[in-house]
């Protein structure tokens, strides 16, 4: 909204600078899509948004600059996540649905967002406490929720009280992720898609309950 967006200088941007400034990040979005992040330039994403680098540099200090805007807008809807876990119940059938319906929707999240979170994980890895701070947002949201869960199973006595909730939950999310990250790299192993989901949805359920699911 007008108001809300400022230059890099501070001055308030109109409708038409608004516009501008998201068809840049828009541009950035694709061009990270088709190349390494490193080789994006100023000058190339001006020049696909048909505008200028002095145009760019109105709303950016650089590149990086812009990349964490994007980042964090996927960030915020990564925190969504917590909707698939939150007051979700992990007995019996409905305990399998749960989750499949976790793993299904971090797949599709890291599928939709896969060219951002590389360069999040590449700027983490490599010590970016902005990246890092944007890539334990997303994670959070999950690790929170089923450590609650963990928990309250915990209470039901349906897990054993020797368990870390946040260990196991932290792991479970740790595993979504890198799997998420390498879903094109399973099929150079011969696995399917089809056959990702239902292997990893039995690894969380076992994960979460000790148990084989009821299906």
């Amino acid at each position: 909204m007008t108001g809300q967006v400022r230059t890099v200088d501070g001055r308030v941007a109109g409708r038409r600078g608004q516009a501008t400034r998201q068809k840049l990040l828009d541009c950035l979005g694709e061009m990270l899509r088709s190349s390494p992040y490193r080789d994006v330039k100023v000058i190339d994403v001006a020049r696909k948004a048909g505008t200028s680098p002095a145009t760019f540099y109105q709303y950016f200090p650089d590149v990086e600059g812009a990349v964490l805007e994007i980042a964090e807008e996927m960030a915020k809807e990564g925190t969504g996540l917590t909707g698939l876990v939150s007051g979700r119940s992990w007995v019996g059938k409905a305990g399998w649905q749960t989750s499949e319906d976790l793993v299904e929707g971090f797949l599709d999240f890291w599928r939709k967002h896969d060219a951002i979170l590389r360069v999040v994980d590449l700027g983490a890895a490599e010590g970016d406490k902005r990246f890092n701070k944007i890539r334990l947002k997303i994670l959070n949201s999950v690790t929170n929720s089923l450590t609650e869960s963990v928990t309250e199973l915990q209470s039901k006595g349906r897990v054993d009280k020797d368990v870390s909730p946040a260990a196991v939950a932290g792991s479970l999310v740790v595993m979504l992720a890198s799997v998420a990250s390498h879903q094109k790299g399973f099929q150079s192993w011969g696995v399917k898609q089809t056959e990702l989901k239902p292997n990893l949805a039995l690894l969380v359920h076992l994960g979460m309950t000790g148990k084989k699911p009821t299906k």
